[in-house]
């Protein structure tokens, strides 16, 4: 079976939406980042279907949404954001900024895999915001789709990677910003970006100047508790990806061809593929290589058995895809 598709701005859909998640069932729906997995997140039962739907292991967290600052705080431990946290809200809610504050008791530890921290955040998109606040209460939502698989931005990822797990999705198009979130845990006086996403590090350090990336490369046991997409493996199409130089593409796509794999290219500039290699071809601007990047990964997946990416630019801007596209290749 699979799930009912319906647009996300009919007034309809989401009165369909909030009764099948106070009947217990998932509802996927357009976030401005990625399509979000939405479960009611406190009822522990119904966090557990968004585990199991997705493959996740039970210790991975989950992020609350919720329709405005002050529903957020009434998730945090002693109702404060911080001082960096009400900044950092008070500049990008609603928006895809996810910010890790002590929880309060109330919030049961299924959703935050265990930690006594939780992931809170405000979206933009108009579909998410109606449906938090017709439901009444904070909604689970990571990204729709199994777990370390290639992200969602379209309805139809949903439907492709998830099935049966869900009972309705909302379409609302694309989705803007086309990656996640950026995590930032306040629970300290210096903010770590735990997970770059559609803010860039530049973007927070104009509200907090002291802004620091947490280490990338051995996040501790309390970030990997704290913020979801920190496994080395992530992000993942089912197709095998290579990373690659630009002066190293041809060859790279060469060799692959003559071993019988169906190939294609992920690029930023004009590339001359001979016949039977699928090319997609990305701006060259962060901004539109986020929004367009799942949704190629999504269409090579389809039709190759490899995908060859070219190495993105050595900029702070390209900083969160460069993350996915290296978790995405791990293990290649």
């Amino acid at each position: 079976m699979v799930p009912r598709v319906l647009p996300a701005k009919a007034p309809s859909s989401i009165a369909e939406a909030v009764a099948l998640l106070r009947e217990g069932e998932l509802v996927a729906f357009p976030t401005e980042t990625v399509y979000g997995l939405g479960g009611r997140a406190l009822d522990p039962a119904h966090v557990a279907r968004i585990f199991a739907a997705k493959g996740r292991p039970a210790s991975h967290p989950l992020i609350a949404h919720v329709p405005s600052a002050d529903e957020a705080r009434e998730l945090s431990r002693g109702g404060s954001l911080g001082a960096a946290g009400v900044a950092l809200a008070e500049a990008f809610w609603p928006g895809p900024l996810t910010l890790v504050v002590e929880r309060a008791a109330h919030v049961p530890p299924e959703l935050t895999g265990g930690s006594d921290s939780v992931a809170l955040r405000v979206p933009r998109h108009p579909a998410a915001l109606a449906l938090l606040r017709a439901l009444g209460e904070p909604l689970a939502a990571p990204s729709a789709n199994r777990f370390q698989s290639l992200s969602p931005t379209r309805a139809e990822h949903v439907v492709r990677s998830l099935g049966a797990e869900v009972r309705l999705v909302l379409d609302g198009g694309p989705c803007r910003e086309g990656i996640e979130s950026t995590v930032v845990d306040v629970r300290t006086d210096t903010p770590r970006v735990l997970r770059q996403g559609a803010l860039s590090l530049e973007m927070l350090r104009r509200v907090c100047p002291h802004a620091a990336l947490a280490e990338p490369s051995a996040p501790s046991r309390d970030e990997l508790r704290a913020s979801p997409g920190l496994d080395p493996k992530h992000y993942a199409p089912r197709a095998r990806l290579v990373l690659v130089e630009r002066q190293a593409l041809a060859a790279a796509v060469r060799h692959e061809a003559e071993r019988g794999r169906p190939v294609g290219v992920l690029v930023l500039g004009p590339f001359d593929a001979r016949d039977g290699v699928k090319v997609e071809r990305l701006p060259d601007d962060a901004e539109g290589y986020a929004h367009g990047l799942f949704a190629a990964l999504h269409r090579l997946d389809d039709e190759v058995a490899t995908i060859v990416v070219e190495r993105l630019p050595d900029d702070p801007a390209f900083d969160a895809v460069r993350d996915r596209l290296a978790r995405a290749s791990h293990g290649a």
